[in-house]
C-alpha cells in the first residue's frame, strides 16, 4: 500500500503531530507499506515530501495567487490579515499537492483540517481521504482572539467564522474522520455541523518499547538531594498556561519548599515565562531546560508531572508521563479528562484555577504512598490503553474498508 501523510503544519517539527507521522511511518513502513510525509518547510518557504526531497518553493505560487485572490475578485479572503494567511497557505498547499501528484497513492490520510480541505479538493476521486483530527482549530484561535483583543478580531468577523467553516468542510471533505477521544467528536458534530456518522473515535498509541528503552538509558540531569521533582514537559505557548503553573507554584512555596520544577520545552513565550518566575521569586525552584532528547530519562528522574493546558487534545506528554508511572496534575481541557482519572491515576482541576492546582501538587508532595499508588495506577492504565498495535490495527482497518468502497471509481 503506498501512502500519504499530509499536514500544512511544519514538517519536521518539534511538536505532536510530527511526532505522531514520525511513529506512524515507521511502523508502517516496518509492515511493508511505502509512506510518504508531505508539510510545510520549518521556514514556511515551500512545502515537502520531506522524506523524498521533493518541494515546491511558494515564490512560484504567490504571484499567481497574489492575482486571483484580490480586493476585487475575494474580498473575503483579503479582508483580515489571519484569514488572508491561512487561505494562502491552503492554496499554496493544493497546488503543492496537485504538482507532486496524488494519483500515486493508495490513500491519503491528512492530519489537520486545512490538508483535509485541501487535498480533498484536489484528490483523484478514487482515492480515499482519512483525515485525523489533532484538537480544535477553531476553539483554540477563538480562545487566541478573546485573549488578544487588540487583534481586532470579534465574534461575527470574517476570520472568527472562518475557522468553523474550515472544520465542517474538512469533516465533510473526508470518507471518514478520526478523533482521539470524545471530546473532539462532539466538536466536530455538536459545534461544527460535521454528520456524526463521518467521525469515529479511537486514542493514539505509543511505541510503548521504544519509551522504556530511552527511558532506561536516563540523563545526566539528576534530581536534587532531598527534593521532589515536578515536571511539565510542553511547548511555551499561550495554549499551554504555563503562566498558570508559575502561579500555582508560587503559592505551593508559600505551604512547602521540598520540590522542584523542571519545565521541558521551548517556545515563543520563554523569555516571558522566565521573568514570571523572576518576578515571583521562583528562580531557586524553577529550571527551564528547553527542548530535550531525554524527556523520558528525565520522567524517570521525577515524581510528578503536571500540564496546566488551556485546551489539548490529547498530549503525548501526558501518554509518557503514565507511562513513566508517574501521577499527573492535569486541568479539565479538551481530552484531559478521558486521559486522567481524578483520584484514580492523577489530579483533575479545572482550567486556569491555579489554586487548585497548587492544592493538587501539595497533596501528592505531601502523601507519598498516595502520590505513588496513583502513579502505579497510570502506567497499569497507559500500558494496556495506549497500545500502537491497537491503533495500528484499527487503522488498518480503515484504510482497507476506505480502499474497497473507492474501488469502483478506479479506472
Amino acid at each position: 500500500m503506498r501512502i500519504l501523510l499530509a499536514t500544512m503544519w511544519l514538517v519536521p517539527h518539534v511538536g505532536g503531530v510530527w511526532n505522531f507521522m514520525q511513529q506512524l511511518q515507521n511502523r508502517l513502513t516496518y509492515m511493508g507499506h511505502t509512506v510518504d510525509l508531505l508539510g510545510n518547510s520549518p521556514d514556511y518557504g515551500k512545502f515537502h515530501i520531506v522524506n523524498r526531497g521533493q518541494e515546491l518553493p511558494k515564490e512560484l505560487l504567490l504571484p499567481m495567487l497574489n492575482a486571483k485572490l484580490n480586493a476585487g475578485s475575494s474580498p473575503m479572503v483579503t479582508s483580515e490579515e489571519i484569514l488572508q494567511f491561512y487561505e494562502f497557505e491552503r492554496y499554496c498547499l493544493e497546488l503543492s499537492a496537485a504538482f507532486f501528484g496524488l494519483d500515486q497513492y493508495d490513500i491519503i490520510h491528512t492530519q489537520d483540517i486545512f490538508a483535509a480541505r485541501s487535498l480533498g479538493r484536489v484528490k483523484p476521486k478514487h482515492v480515499p481521504l482519512i483525515s485525523h483530527v489533532h484538537g480544535s482549530v477553531a476553539k483554540e484561535m477563538h480562545d487566541h482572539f478573546l485573549s488578544h483583543p487588540e487583534k481586532g478580531i470579534l465574534p461575527g468577523s470574517p476570520t472568527w467564522r472562518y475557522f468553523p467553516e474550515v472544520e465542517y468542510q474538512a469533516g465533510m471533505s473526508a470518507d471518514l474522520t478520526i478523533a482521539a477521544n470524545q471530546w473532539s467528536k462532539n466538536m466536530l458534530v455538536g459545534e461544527y455541523g460535521v454528520s456524526d456518522h463521518q467521525v469515529t473515535v479511537f486514542p493514539y498509541g505509543m511505541e510503548t518499547g521504544t519509551f522504556y528503552a530511552k527511558m532506561l538509558a536516563g540523563t545526566p540531569t539528576k534530581r536534587p538531594a532531598g527534593k521532589k521533582v515536578i515536571i511539565c514537559a510542553a511547548r511555551l505557548v499561550a495554549v499551554k498556561g504555563i503562566d498558570v503553573l508559575l502561579t500555582a507554584l508560587s503559592m505551593l512555596k508559600q505551604m512547602r519548599n521540598d520540590w522542584v520544577c523542571w519545565i521541558v520545552g521551548d517556545g515563543e513565550m520563554r523569555d516571558a515565562l522566565q521573568e514570571l518566575t523572576v518576578s515571583l521569586a521562583l528562580q531557586q525552584e524553577v529550571f527551564f531546560h528547553g527542548t530535550r532528547n531525554d524527556v523520558p530519562g528525565m520522567l524517570n528522574e521525577s515524581d510528578i508531572f503536571v500540564h496546566t493546558c488551556i485546551q489539548d487534545n490529547q498530549p503525548y506528554s501526558v501518554m509518557e508521563a503514565q507511562l513513566a508511572g508517574l501521577p499527573s496534575v492535569v486541568s479539565n481541557a479538551g481530552g484531559l479528562p478521558e486521559m486522567v482519572q481524578h483520584g484514580v491515576t492523577g489530579l483533575v482541576s479545572s482550567v486556569g484555577d491555579a489554586c487548585s492546582v497548587a492544592q493538587h501538587l501539595y497533596l501528592l508532595l505531601d502523601d507519598d504512598e498516595y502520590r505513588l499508588t496513583l502513579g502505579r495506577n497510570a502506567q497499569a492504565f497507559a500500558n494496556s490503553y495506549w497500545s500502537m498495535d491497537l491503533m495500528i490495527d484499527r487503522l488498518m482497518a480503515i484504510y482497507n474498508q476506505a480502499i474497497t468502497q473507492k474501488s469502483h471509481l478506479k479506472g
